[in-house]
């Protein structure tokens, strides 16, 4: 992803990309994984390999009970965004089969870290901006 890629990623839809589940701001692996440019199995293989590094405050794994809160946070959110949101849950052969991780702020600052690559050390400086920002209004 090239620098005047980046820019298309503006604030506003980094933080229609935050939701809150479990008291934690938080942000979805898939959108992670659009943000920096990989593809959602190899941003959770880089969290699986360096665990350690991701303890339950940093990302966790959304339970069953928290998949209808979070469609609910989505589709409150932007109309636009909306259609861009595929189920975060599909039973169809090539959808997604299990629940996704989500980070924190701190989850994403460590993204970066295990990413090792100049567009994800960008995109988190973005992203952890949107944070505090959203923090701001709460």
């Amino acid at each position: 992803m090239g620098p005047h890629e980046l820019e298309k990623f503006d604030e506003n839809i980094i933080r229609d990309r935050i939701y809150s589940i479990r008291g934690f701001q938080v942000m979805l692996d898939r959108d992670l994984a659009e943000l920096y440019g990989v593809e959602t199995k190899r941003l959770n293989e880089a969290v699986k390999r360096n665990k350690e590094r991701f303890p339950d405050e940093f990302c966790f794994l959304l339970k069953y009970s928290e998949v209808p809160q979070l469609r609910s946070q989505i589709a409150t959110s932007k109309e636009d965004q909306l259609t861009a949101v595929p189920l975060l849950i599909s039973s169809k052969k090539g959808g997604r089969r299990n629940y996704p991780y989500v980070f924190t702020q701190e989850g994403v600052a460590m993204l970066s870290a295990v990413l090792r690559s100049e567009t994800a050390v960008k995109m988190s400086i973005k992203i952890i901006k949107a944070f505090i920002e959203m923090r701001k209004f709460i």
